[in-house]
């Protein structure tokens, strides 16, 4: 029983930057996966990027490598997704998601997800 809630969406200018927040609450365990994913209308939802609550590895996809940043606040079992040099195409409905152990990229895998937040980036 996870709750994730997501924050920090809003309109940004191309080029510029936000920071989004997933708080989850409930009952969580380190081995979890974290995930963040994206979604327009009319389209199927895509991986963004994922971390564990333990470790180090971070695993992003080909089109925000570079540009986005995930991280953790284990303190406040929040993660992040800094989001830099934004681009009108990542304008979507950004969600949160967790599942037990294995990170994968398919988003039938993830048991839990957060309400989205929007993200909309003006050209």
């Amino acid at each position: 029983q996870v709750q994730l809630v997501e924050s920090g969406g809003g309109l940004v200018q191309a080029g510029g930057s936000l920071r989004l927040s997933c708080a989850a609450s409930g009952r969580t365990f380190n081995s979890d996966a974290m995930g963040w994913f994206r979604q327009v209308p009319g389209k199927e939802r895509e991986f963004v990027a994922a971390t564990r609550w333990s470790g180090d590895n971070l695993y992003y996809a080909d089109s925000v490598k570079g540009r986005f940043t995930i991280s953790r606040d284990n303190a406040k079992n929040t993660v992040y997704l800094q989001m830099n040099s934004l681009k009108p195409e990542d304008t979507a409905v950004y969600y949160c998601a967790t599942k037990r152990y294995p990170i994968v990229t398919t988003p039938p895998a993830w048991g839990y997800w957060g309400q989205g937040t929007q993200v909309t980036v003006s050209a």
